[in-house]
C-alpha cells in the first residue's frame, strides 16, 4: 500500500506546483505591461512614432537690413528683419575703430535692446563709402588692413567691440578693393577676423560690389576680390544698386530686374566654381529712388509713399519737375522670386530706415514672400 501511496503524492504535488508557477507568471505580466512590450520590440518590428520633419537653421532665409547710424531705433521694422546691420563704425589708419560719437552708440544699444524682444540679431558693419575724418574711407581701411600690427589692432577691437555690446557679429563694407594687393589685405583682414568671431559664435558678413556691368552684363575687372575669402563670411551681401554711375550717368541703370538677374548669374556661378554654398548669398534691393537729374537728391522710398501711395507699384515717377527711378512691389517681388528660385541665402536692404511705414512697407512685402517659400517647403516635406 505504501509502494502505491507514494507515486501518487509525486504527481499530486507536481500538479499543484506547476498551476502555483503559471499562476504568478501570469500576474507578473500584468503587474508590469511595460517590460513586456519592451521584449516584444525586440522581435516585432514595431513602427516608433515619426515626429515632423524640421527644417535646418541655415535653410531659414534671411531678409538683412543695413540701417545708418543717426536712424531712430524705434522706427526699425524688426519683427521683419533677421538681421539689423548698425552702420558704420570707422577704422583708423592705425587700426583703431571711431563710432559717430556718443549719440551713435546710444542709438546702437536701443537697436540692441529693440532687437531683442524679436530675436533679431544686430551686427556692426565696418567701413562704408565716407570717413568721419573725411574723405572716402578707402585710404583709411587700406592702410588699417595692410600691415600686420594695425590689421591685429582692428580685429581686437571690433571683437572687444561686438561682445561689450552683446552684437551678434561684424560686416566688413571696404568699397573696394582695387587691386590685387588690396584684395589680398582683405583676405587676410577676413581670415584673422572669423578666426577671433567664429569660436564666439558670432557672425561675419561683408557688401560686396555688383562686379557686373549695368548695361552690358560683364565683369567689372576694377574691383577685385579674392575668391577664397568668401569661405570666412556666412553672408555676402550683394549690392546689386547703384548701377547707374556705370559709365554715363543713367539713373534708369539704378537696379532694374534684368541687372540683377546678371548679378545673380555671375556671383552663383563664381561660387559654384569655388564650392560655396549659394546660401551665403543675399541679393540687395534699393529703398531709395535715384533722380534722372545727378544735381537733385535721391529720395527715400517712405517719400515716394507719402506723396502717393499708388507710387508703391511703380517703377519711375516724377516728383517736383525731376523724373525718380526705383523699385517698386512688383519688382520687389520678382526680385525675391530670383533669389528664391536660384537658392541664394535671402535678401538685403539699403537700406531699412528709408522704407515705408504700414500696408506699403518694402521690408514687410520682402518677409511676406521669403515666408511663403519656406511655409512651401516645410510644408511639402512634411
Amino acid at each position: 500500500m505504501k509502494k502505491t501511496f507514494l507515486p501518487l503524492l509525486i504527481v499530486i504535488f507536481t500538479f499543484i506546483g506547476g498551476f502555483i508557477s503559471g499562476t504568478i507568471y501570469s500576474n507578473s505580466q500584468k503587474i508590469n505591461p511595460v517590460a513586456s512590450s519592451a521584449q516584444a520590440a525586440h522581435s516585432i518590428k514595431v513602427p516608433g512614432f515619426k515626429k515632423e520633419p524640421k527644417l535646418k537653421e541655415q535653410e531659414s532665409k534671411v531678409l538683412i537690413g543695413y540701417v545708418q547710424d543717426f536712424r531712430n531705433p524705434d522706427d526699425i521694422d524688426y519683427d521683419n528683419l533677421t538681421h539689423v546691420i548698425f552702420s558704420f563704425a570707422h577704422p583708423n589708419k592705425d587700426g583703431s575703430m571711431l563710432m559717430n560719437g556718443d549719440h551713435a552708440v546710444k542709438n546702437l544699444r536701443t537697436v540692441v535692446a529693440n532687437a531683442q524682444k524679436y530675436d533679431t540679431k544686430v551686427i556692426l558693419a565696418i567701413g562704408g563709402w565716407y570717413h568721419i575724418n573725411g574723405g572716402e574711407s578707402y585710404d583709411y581701411f587700406k592702410a588699417a588692413i595692410s600691415s600686420p600690427a594695425s590689421r591685429n589692432k582692428l580685429v581686437h577691437e571690433l571683437v572687444s567691440f561686438t561682445e561689450k555690446e552683446k552684437l551678434h557679429g561684424v560686416d566688413i563694407d571696404f568699397e573696394h578693393p582695387r587691386s590685387q594687393e588690396d584684395a589680398r589685405y582683405l583676405a587676410e583682414f577676413a581670415k584673422e577676423l572669423s578666426e577671433q568671431l567664429t569660436p564666439k559664435g558670432k557672425e561675419l558678413s561683408i557688401a560686396v560690389n555688383a562686379k557686373v556691368h549695368s548695361v552690358t552684363g560683364t565683369e567689372i575687372h576694377s574691383v577685385v576680390f579674392e575668391p577664397s575669402m568668401f569661405k570666412y563670411f556666412d553672408h555676402v551681401n550683394l549690392m546689386a544698386y547703384d548701377g547707374q554711375w556705370d559709365g554715363e550717368y543713367n539713373a534708369a541703370n539704378l537696379s532694374p530686374y534684368s541687372y540683377s538677374a546678371n548679378i545673380v548669374a555671375y556671383w552663383t556661378a563664381l561660387f559654384d566654381k569655388q564650392g560655396y554654398s549659394r546660401e551665403k548669398l543675399t541679393l540687395g534691393v534699393p529703398l531709395y529712388a535715384q533722380p534722372e537729374n545727378p544735381s537733385v537728391k535721391q529720395v527715400s522710398f517712405e517719400a515716394l509713399i507719402n506723396h502717393h501711395p499708388d507710387n508703391a507699384s511703380k517703377d519711375q515717377v516724377v516728383l517736383n519737375g525731376t523724373t525718380y527711378h526705383y523699385n517698386g512691389h512688383s519688382t520687389l517681388i520678382k526680385k525675391t522670386d530670383l533669389a528664391l528660385s536660384q537658392k541664394l541665402g535671402g535678401m538685403m536692404l539699403w537700406e531699412a530706415g528709408l522704407d515705408a511705414k504700414g500696408k506699403h512697407s518694402a521690408t514687410a512685402l520682402i518677409a511676406g514672400e521669403l515666408k511663403k517659400q519656406e511655409d512651401t517647403r516645410y510644408y511639402t516635406r512634411k
